[in-house]
């Protein structure tokens, strides 16, 4: 599971969605430098990651762009060795609202 502030996704249903894909784009680890100081990063863990491992992505509803629910070890390595891209899979906003526990219309109190 991967938890942002009061949003939960279902990472092996993510995975389960991104495997066998080839990714269409990348990403730039510093444009997400910024969300590093909310996510909990083990250095150890980040030293031994795999950067050709593309990072999962979501279109995030009414926000505007996607957010990176799978990879933040490998982002965070990536800043760390210099590198400045890295593989990146976007799921679809079907995909999105299958993989996502709570949040948005998913939050408290949705009717």
């Amino acid at each position: 599971m991967f938890h942002l502030l009061a949003w939960r996704w279902n990472i092996t249903a993510a995975k389960g969605f991104a495997a066998g894909r080839t990714p269409k784009g990348t990403l730039a680890p510093a444009e997400w430098t910024g969300l590093l100081s909310l996510i909990t990063i083990d250095p150890d863990h980040a030293a031994n990651v795999d950067l050709s491992e593309p990072v999962i992505a979501v279109p995030v509803p009414d926000a505007g762009g996607p957010l990176v629910i799978d990879g933040w070890h490998r982002i965070y390595k990536a800043l760390t060795t210099g590198t400045d891209r890295l593989p990146a899979i976007l799921l679809t906003p079907e995909e999105e609202r299958i993989c996502r526990i709570h949040g948005g219309e998913k939050g408290y109190g949705w009717r």
